[in-house]
């Protein structure tokens, strides 16, 4: 019969340092782990439902401000009004500005955007701006979050349907629960190889419908810029299906300043700015080419004047398209993307109230016909501490909202 083992005094010391090693490795786990940097507040009881309003202020002032630095327009969602900014994302109530809810995380805020009655934000990491997390609107409640290789600056739109998350190496498509339903571009490590339809493009623009995604890329082999039409829900979110995909060759499309605008479930709305005669063609004015569902184009609208790169920003408001053009605002047919009316003057994108188009102009607000265009009423601000920035406006029933300057007024 064999003697029974004993535990020496190095067997002892053995476990010892294997129970540190283990205590030391779950204390590093914790310390890295998402949730030790990340402070979430929920509102003790859903924001009260605010009620839209039914007819237009006859003047505005100023309610409250505060930060939004991280958002790209002005955003409500549900029944709060939402800011972004030093890495903290807030549901505010729309009249009094107070927080209902918060949510912090020690990394940058890449990008805040609202959609499906939620608020969607998107947080860098090592792996660039992959950390995006969706909150309900009326509670700051967490529904789902995600996390994925991105670039390290990235822009967030939605367009009813899906998310598009666009940055210059790669995008991704997403639906309402976060679930990804497209990759293209730049793959990190490609579960299968050769999927992508071309490698080392650039991303410049993108804009999408429930049926189509349009991409205005640069390529190394290409002379100009190309257009791409995607399904953004294609089988195998990795596996891109093409509609078509073109190089442009009418005037200007070498120049940095073309880009996608607009897309409907059958056209496609591209920016050419002005270029110069050449010895082989006349000079041709600023204008809007659309294509059709796969990328061929169909018409072409000239512009009375070039569009300023830095401030041009589409908004989406149901079933319309405005362009903001650095000095004016212009209206597309939500489905051809024709230029219809436009409303000189104009500071920044507008909202809807009360039936008409709130656009806010060098001294308040311009309420609009939608049809035509015609001014209706005229709302005057004082605004405090305008710089020139662009406004981009909203409202949460009787409150306008404008941010501008990386804050965002409540206006009553």
């Amino acid at each position: 019969m064999l003697a029974p083992e004993r535990r020496t005094r190095a067997d002892i010391f053995a476990a010892v340092a294997i129970a540190v090693t283990l205590v030391v490795a779950a204390i590093v786990v914790w310390a890295r782990a998402d949730v030790t940097g990340t402070d979430s507040v929920t509102a003790s009881s859903p924001a009260p439902t605010v009620t839209a309003a039914t007819q237009l202020p006859a003047t505005l002032g100023e309610l409250w401000h505060a930060a939004d630095g991280a958002s790209s327009r002005a955003l409500t969602s549900g029944n709060v009004a939402v800011t972004g900014d030093d890495g903290t994302v807030s549901g505010r109530d729309p009249v009094t500005g107070k927080q209902l809810w918060w949510y912090r995380r020690d990394m940058p805020l890449c990008a805040v955007e609202s959609q499906f009655g939620a608020v969607i934000a998107t947080y860098r990491d090592q792996r660039g701006c992959s950390q995006t997390t969706m909150l309900e609107a009326d509670t700051g409640e967490r529904r789902v979050a995600r996390s994925s290789y991105m670039d390290n600056e990235i822009r967030v739109s939605g367009d009813s349907t899906y998310l598009l998350a666009l940055g210059p190496d790669r995008l991704e498509m997403w639906r309402s629960d976060l679930v990804r339903t497209l990759e293209y571009g730049y793959v990190d490590a490609p579960v299968n190889p050769n999927t992508q339809p071309r490698t080392g493009c650039t991303l410049h623009s993108a804009a999408s419908s429930s049926s189509r995604l349009a991409v205005l890329e640069r390529c190394p082999a290409d002379p100009s810029a190309r257009l791409t039409v995607l399904n953004p829900a294609p089988k195998e979110s990795t596996n891109p299906e093409e509609h078509g995909s073109r190089v442009l060759t009418a005037p200007g499309a070498d120049s940095p300043e073309v880009r996608v605008i607009a897309v409907s479930d059958t056209k496609i709305a591209v920016y050419y700015p002005p270029t110069p005669a050449t010895a082989t063609g006349l000079a041709q004015p600023a204008r809007i080419a659309v294509h059709d569902g796969t990328g061929n184009e169909t018409a072409v609208y000239p512009l009375a004047a070039p569009w300023n790169e830095r401030t041009t920003t589409v908004t989406r408001l149901g079933s319309a398209i405005y362009v903001f053009t650095g000095d004016s605002l212009i209206a597309l047919s939500a489905g051809a993307l024709q230029p219809g009316w436009t409303v000189r003057g104009a500071l920044g994108t507008p909202a809807l109230m009360a039936g008409r188009l709130l656009v806010p102009v060098a001294d308040g607000l311009l309420a609009v016909d939608t049809a035509n265009g015609e001014t209706v009423a005229r709302i005057p601000i004082q605004r405090t501490d305008y710089r020139g920035d662009t406004i981009s406006t909203a409202v949460l029933g009787s409150t306008v909202f404008e941010r501008r300057g990386g804050q965002l007024y409540a206006l009553s």
